[in-house]
């Protein structure tokens, strides 16, 4: 039983891990200078990425839309590694409501660099913690199980012994 609700555990783990690096990887790639069309929806924590092997100096801007969008950098550096290549996310979208609008950054730097639009870090660990909490509490719920179906057999085999030795 323990052992069961621990590979489960550790399954659930990875499985949310996967998902949430997967929901958090750029999913529409651009190059430098290149204006693409990408659907917004505020409930998905837009955010922009940028994959470089050199330090950079960006500009992006945003348009279009049923509102006016707004780019705001990023707290601290979040990056995540998908696909062998690694994302440093670098600009949220506040976007107003949920449309089309054109994107486009540029740097001026001779470096290749693409860059990605995909979610928030920080709002995509959401399937981190369900992992976590599934690795740990799944196994416990398995070894609780075990011991007390242990305890529940002891304690028959015992009243059977005791019954066995009065009849005998």
């Amino acid at each position: 039983m323990f052992l069961a609700c621990a590979v489960a555990g550790v399954a659930l783990f990875g499985g949310g891990l996967v998902s949430s690096v997967a929901d958090m990887a750029p999913t529409k790639t651009f190059e430098s200078g290149e204006s693409i069309t990408v659907t917004v929806d505020p409930a998905d924590k837009p955010a922009v990425y940028v994959a470089s092997a050199a330090r950079i100096s960006y500009d992006c801007a945003i348009s279009g839309g049923p509102g006016q969008a707004r780019l705001a950098k990023v707290p601290g550096n979040q990056s995540v590694t998908w696909n062998d290549t690694t994302w440093q996310e670098i600009l949220v979208i506040n976007a107003p409501a949920k449309g089309d609008y054109q994107l486009t950054c540029a740097n001026q730097e001779q470096a290749t660099v693409r860059y990605g639009v995909g979610r928030d870090v920080l709002s995509s660990l959401g399937g981190v913690t369900g992992g976590l909490a599934g690795l740990f509490l799944l196994p416990g719920a398995g070894l609780l199980a075990a011991v007390a179906g242990t305890v529940v057999v002891l304690v028959r085999r015992s009243g059977a012994r005791k019954r066995l030795a009065v009849s005998g």
